[in-house]
């Protein structure tokens, strides 16, 4: 069991179930109270959507070890699980099975809120991210892409989910447009973003740290291609990017002290040590760190969620 939690990245998996609670509690049903709205999505569906969502993304981790055996066993043979501690048949069946359960309970939550083309989204990013570790993560940019659009979808899933059933009460307010049900969208979407940059930089750190065996076995992967000064500077602007857009954000959306605070303290300043240490690493125990730290700020930039649902909950007081 110790090899199957360690080839599934528990606390991965745990990073994604938290942020889409915290989607569904400090973003969802605050906004629907603003509204003085219902829930109409359960919360045993959205206990299905969630582990639909981490058994997917466990499947995705398995299979990406699965394919990438041979530059694992270069980069850090240490830490290869797949046939070593786990034979490769047994991954694919592990593979298999959490896929299967996945887009089952995907299914059943689909048809329970009447949008049955939902059904096909399971599936769809089974597909993916098996072409994704089986060929598209050897091209220029495009696996990061691929991984990094997935990363952003997460946060949008629980609201994808509750406005169909929002729009099927026929609510006076809603269908009149009183009511801008977008609100979640563009909340939510703004944490996918987030979550989308934070992602696409990381895995270019990885990208970097990993160069040696991608290079030995011919991935194309942007330090491979474009050399690791010019990825470091890829890797520094995103972070740049990242922090003026925060600025704007709080400048144009929220002004308040709180999450002028939070964004100094636990957003802006490690993006800006990340970007330092990125600027300065040299050895792959210094890449390892930056990546390691870059998911500190994307858990981070989760747990601003919190921050979200008390400003939400002070106007509801009010």
């Amino acid at each position: 069991m110790k090899a199957f939690f360690k080839v599934i990245r528990v606390k991965n998996l745990l990073m994604i179930a938290l942020l889409q609670v915290l989607i569904n509690v400090c973003l969802v049903r605050p906004i629907l109270m603003l509204y003085e709205l219902e829930p109409t999505f359960t919360v045993l569906d959205f206990i299905f959507l969630t582990t639909a969502t981490v058994m997917i993304a466990a499947g995705g981790y398995i299979i990406n070890d699965y394919f990438d055996t041979k530059s694992d066993m270069i980069n850090r043979p240490d830490n290869v699980v797949v046939g070593t501690d786990v034979s490769r048949g047994n991954a694919l069946a592990w593979h298999l099975g959490l896929n299967i359960i996945a887009c089952v309970l995907g299914a059943m939550v689909s048809l329970r809120i009447g949008v049955w083309v939902f059904a096909f989204f399971f599936p769809f990013v089974s597909g993916l991210l098996w072409f994704y570790s089986s060929t598209y993560k050897k091209m220029f940019l495009l696996g990061n892409v691929i991984v990094a659009l997935l990363t952003g979808l997460i946060p949008l899933l629980p609201v994808a989910y509750e406005i169909p059933g929002q729009m099927a009460t026929d609510n006076e307010m809603i269908v009149k447009g009183e009511y801008d049900l977008n609100l979640l969208f563009y909340w939510a979407g703004a944490f996918g973003i987030f979550a989308f940059v934070t992602t696409i930089y990381r895995e270019i750190i990885k990208d970097i740290e990993d160069i040696d065996g991608d290079r030995e076995i011919g991935r194309s992967t942007v330090p491979v291609v474009i050399g690791v000064m010019a990825s470091k500077i890829v890797i520094v602007v995103l972070i740049a990017c990242t922090i003026a857009a925060l600025i704007v954000v709080w400048h144009k959306f929220l002004s308040d002290t709180i999450s002028a605070i939070y964004f100094g303290v636990m957003l802006i300043l490690p993006l800006i040590f990340l970007a330092y240490k990125v600027l300065t690493m040299k050895e792959k125990k210094q890449y390892h760190f930056a990546s390691n730290f870059a998911k500190l700020i994307m858990l981070a930039g989760i747990l601003f969620l919190l921050v979200v649902r008390y400003n939400f909950m002070s106007v509801l007081e009010d």
